[in-house]
């Protein structure tokens, strides 16, 4: 019997040891980048790593999964199908933005499904298509309010893409911190927070993300892993930096583990394939960690 009281005096002792463990090879994955670098990693939804949590990150596009979160929230409420369509003037199909949705219909003057705008969003990250839904569902004010409403309080969303685009600094008004994109993502995952056929939904299209493929999912492709994500990918600021280069998403592993990582490049002044591939690096010794452990 001493044994045994004496090995679970030591489980919190070993764990402690390896997430310190996790938390060095991160830290060193990181140290000289000319930039700064957020991460939060939740393993088995309780095992919970960070390095430089301390810091307002821009969200950059990764804000259009909390917006995807709080329109399935109002959709749920208005029992609206995913199928409700919306019109598309030309001239919510601004110029200067990245858009894939403008160059497919440039002229406007068509109706869209939310599905298919969400896909746009979540998939494709297209700005006029985010700020299509902002229009919808009560703008960035009412996703903030509901993101706060989960718990999630070390975060912020007050302006749209055309407003980002209009004045960089605001790109820093839309902020997270790591832990706090890492949680959101373990919230949708596991709690019921709206009817199972918009989660579902919105789960799939995460995994069939096509944007930042050379950040978290890069080291997982050939591993026979679950993985869906949401990058954000910001413009150069005044000095030159780089605002911001982020993903966020969940990792399910064969056997049952899972693991929700979010990691933040804050003003670089690294190239973006540069910061791609930190993000792809912090991915691969986390992929490592857990599967050691």
């Amino acid at each position: 019997m001493r044994s045994f009281i004496v090995f679970l005096c030591l489980v919190p002792t070993l764990l402690f040891a390896r997430q310190t463990q996790l938390e060095t090879q991160l830290k060193e994955a990181i140290k000289g980048k000319k930039a700064e670098i957020g991460i939060a990693v939740i393993i088995d939804g309780k095992d919970t790593v960070t390095v430089n949590n301390d810091i307002h990150y821009p969200l950059m596009s990764v804000f259009k999964f909390h917006q995807a979160l709080a329109l399935a929230d109002y959709m749920g409420k208005q029992r609206q199908s995913l199928e409700t369509r919306l019109p598309i003037k030309k001239s919510d199909l601004k110029p200067d933005t990245y858009s894939p949705l403008r160059d497919k219909y440039p002229q406007g003057g068509i109706e869209m499904s939310i599905a298919d705008l969400l896909k746009y969003t979540l998939q494709q990250s297209d700005n006029n298509a985010c700020d299509i839904l902002f229009d919808y569902q009560g703008g960035p004010n009412a996703v903030n309010k509901y993101i706060h409403s989960l718990g999630i309080r070390e975060c912020a969303i007050a302006g749209t893409e055309t407003a980002m685009h209009e004045d960089l600094n605001l790109c820093y008004e839309n902020w997270t911190t790591p832990l706090a994109a890492a949680e959101l993502v373990e919230i949708f995952r596991k709690k019921p927070l709206f009817p199972k056929v918009y989660k579902d939904f919105i789960f799939q299209t995460m995994i069939e993300c096509q944007t930042g493929q050379d950040r978290l999912v890069a080291p997982l492709l050939d591993k026979k892993v679950t993985v869906g994500h949401k990058t954000g990918t910001g413009d150069l600021n005044a000095k030159g930096q780089q605002i911001g280069c982020n993903d966020i998403g969940f990792v399910l592993l064969p056997g049952g583990r899972t693991y929700s990582i979010a990691v933040f490049v804050k003003d670089s002044e690294e190239n973006n394939q540069a910061n791609s591939k930190i993000i792809a690096d912090i991915s691969r010794i986390v992929y490592e960690y857990v599967v050691q452990h």
